[in-house]
């Protein structure tokens, strides 16, 4: 997930001094699991190539989803989704990612239920995705990674006066993730596609209007939630994250559109956009919950004791 140069105290030359000078403390193991994310972590983005160390905290986002152990939660809620078009504002390069960002100071872009208590307010959305297909999703599923992962941001305004002051306590931000696969062409998503070569370098923003961010998620209400943080510093753990179980299909020329950005200004030596994902994080003493029943688990072992019946003398 994306705060960086949208918490105003935490604009990106500060964000890069303040990570960089942290004092040294024991380095946080990140969980790597498949020979893809060894590949994957020799090309991050600099920011955590040189982080050598995370703040404390058994909190810490992203994470593998183990689909067989997350719990079926039959209390969590649908969550509902009611996006006005037209507070959508304007797109800009932040030199990390880009982003799209909304008008926030009354409750017409919102979410509720899930599991949430409040309603949370759409403040912007972002993508993080890699150099390749292979990979790029902050999050994975059983280890699967996915080459884009969509972020939509949005903060508690029941019990917080602002977006900035969500962002730093509790139950502050309410993240919703979609997985991003190679697939049909997504054609909600080239609006958003052709508007990129505008704001191809870093610090440049354009008028954006009436757009539904609603018309990037699946059909399928299925999720998964669990308590994380920020996945740019300052890494408070102030999110709650639900990340959708169906991911959403684009075609390579929409994803080459994203890798064809730059984290670099006008004038300067051009760097590609790619690989602005921050590594998996351990789940540490967490419970991952789920909306829906296990089936394909369920059908699996099912298959696997009638198969193991079938050959037995």
């Amino acid at each position: 997930m994306l705060v960086l140069n949208n918490l105003k105290a935490f604009p990106y030359k500060l964000l890069r001094k303040m990570t960089w000078n942290q004092p040294s403390v024991p380095v946080r193991p990140c969980s790597l699991y498949t020979c893809t994310y060894k590949t994957r972590n020799r090309a991050i983005h600099p920011l955590w190539q040189s982080l050598e160390a995370v703040p404390g905290g058994d909190r810490q986002s992203p994470i593998n989803i183990r689909w067989r152990d997350s719990v079926y939660d039959p209390c969590l809620k649908p969550l509902k989704i009611c996006y006005d078009p037209s507070t959508c504002l304007h797109i800009w390069n932040n030199g990390y990612s880009f982003l799209v960002e909304f008008e926030d100071s009354a409750d017409k872009s919102v979410i509720r239920g899930g599991p949430l208590e409040n309603n949370y307010r759409l403040k912007q959305f972002h993508f993080h995705w890699g150099a390749i297909n292979d990979w790029g999703s902050e999050h994975t599923v059983d280890s699967k990674c996915y080459p884009a992962e969509l972020h939509l941001v949005h903060w508690n305004a029941v019990k917080y006066k602002s977006f900035e002051d969500a962002a730093m306590e509790e139950n502050g931000l309410a993240v919703i993730g979609v997985f991003l696969k190679l697939g049909v062409h997504h054609k909600e998503l080239q609006k958003l596609v052709d508007a990129l070569p505008a704001i191809k370098h870093k610090d440049t923003l354009i008028e954006f209007g009436t757009f539904d961010p609603a018309c990037l998620m699946p059909t399928c209400p299925d999720y998964w939630t669990y308590s994380g943080s920020l996945t740019t510093p300052p890494l408070s753990e102030s999110v709650t994250w639900i990340i959708k179980k169906q991911p959403v299909e684009v075609d390579h020329n929409q994803l080459e559109a994203f890798r064809m950005l730059l984290f670099t200004s006008v004038g300067e030596k051009e760097k590609r956009m790619v690989d602005n994902f921050r590594p998996l994080q351990p789940l540490m003493n967490r419970t991952v919950r789920s909306s829906f029943h296990h089936d394909h688990i369920l059908n699996l072992q099912k298959g696997r004791k009638q198969q193991t019946h079938h050959i037995t003398p």
